[in-house]
């Protein structure tokens, strides 16, 4: 399944509008603040799916009947333009163990790259569900990898995979390849650079956040 924010109007396309406006992306606190905020609202709306069990809490005046959340997701946040993405879904998801992963594309001599995945530091994922939360799904090379390579370590029970922009060749390459993961992406934009950034997406999210690296 797929989920896509930007098909319905909520309050979620006004934070999407101010990522990919360039006068606007000049504010790197807003811009980390806006890809937050779309982390809770994935986060939101993930939740739905989630297994819950009818339980009691114990007001100032009685007894309040209410269905609560029997196990938290392991969220897993790709470094470095993933951290305020990942501290959305944190924000929900506030008793949930987070996962780290560094991956960077490495560029050959013919001008393709391949991916790295350089480090991983996750807690146990055997049973567990798993939000991979990967702020740019552009070829969707990085997110498949870096799945493969958690699922290959632990049996996982469920995959979500969380995005702000997804291209339309990024998502079938995740579907081809990970085809039991739930999709959970803000907007689908239809083309890519022949560098692999997304159009008319909304630039590299790891320089608009932190600042641009060498």
């Amino acid at each position: 399944m797929i989920f896509i924010l930007n098909k319905t109007n909520t309050i979620g396309n006004q934070f999407l509008a101010e990522l990919r406006d360039v006068i606007i992306q000049q504010d790197k606190a807003r811009f980390r603040r806006n890809l937050e905020k779309l982390g809770s609202i994935l986060a939101y709306e993930i939740s739905k799916t989630l297994t819950y069990a009818a339980g009691e809490v114990q007001t100032p005046l009685g007894i309040a009947e209410i269905n609560t959340i029997t196990e938290q997701p392991v969220l897993c946040g790709i470094l470095r333009a993933g951290l305020p993405f990942h501290q959305g879904f944190v924000n929900y998801f506030d008793d949930a163990p987070s996962a780290f992963v560094t991956a960077y594309r490495k560029v050959k001599k013919n001008g393709n790259f391949v991916i790295n995945v350089d480090h991983i530091s996750t807690p146990d994922l055997d049973g567990k569900t798993l939000i991979l939360c990967d702020t740019m799904l552009a070829t969707g090379q990085t997110t498949v990898q870096v799945c493969k390579e958690l699922m290959a370590q632990y049996n996982i029970k469920e995959l979500h995979i969380a995005a702000v922009i997804a291209s339309t060749e990024g998502i079938v390459h995740v579907r081809a390849n990970l085809p039991k993961a739930k999709l959970w992406v803000c907007a689908i934009d239809e083309e890519m650079t022949s560098k692999a950034y997304i159009v008319p997406g909304l630039g590299d999210a790891g320089d608009l956040a932190f600042g641009e690296k060498v």
